[in-house]
């Protein structure tokens, strides 16, 4: 089961509805106007359309897993007093002072760029549960930082 936001889950479903109703037709289209050049067992068109169909159709199904797991997080629900998922988390260095802000998210709503990570992160593992205040040595590829919790938000 993944949790998700409501905003992440209709991004889900908006991007199932893009492979199907859009990508999906592009491909069909390919493979058949491949197949109209001739001889398939020397059609490198043809070949090709067939592998971006597969990875095509993996990709949906793989998508439709995870909306069929998903359970969407009523955000009216969550609390701030602790760290958990969904929260915005404004973090301080300890070592040197550097304050950073991360939304915790499910693993498909994760976006670096836009500061959301994911639950599985190694930095995620280390804040879940963590109050305003605590400080988390959480092992990253770089060694132990140390992160002080200075805000827990939505």
């Amino acid at each position: 089961m993944a949790y998700v936001s409501e905003e992440g889950y209709n991004k889900l479903l908006a991007d199932l509805k893009q492979l199907e109703a859009v990508e999906r037709p592009k491909i069909v289209a390919a493979i058949a106007e491949a197949r109209d050049k001739g001889d398939l067992s020397e059609n490198a068109e043809y070949d090709a359309a067939k592998e971006a169909q597969g990875l095509l159709e993996s990709k949906i199904a793989q998508l439709k897993a995870v909306i069929a797991e998903a359970k969407i997080l009523d955000a009216s629900k969550l609390k701030t007093d602790s760290v958990q998922i969904l929260n915005k988390v404004v973090l301080k260095n300890v070592k040197n002072g550097m304050q950073m802000t991360y939304t915790i998210v499910s693993e498909s709503e994760a976006n670096l760029k836009e500061g959301k990570i994911s639950v599985k992160t190694p930095i995620a593992q280390g804040l879940l549960g963590k109050k305003v205040g605590d400080v988390a040595e959480i092992k990253v590829p770089q060694g132990m930082i140390k992160l002080e919790i200075v805000d827990i938000s939505f």
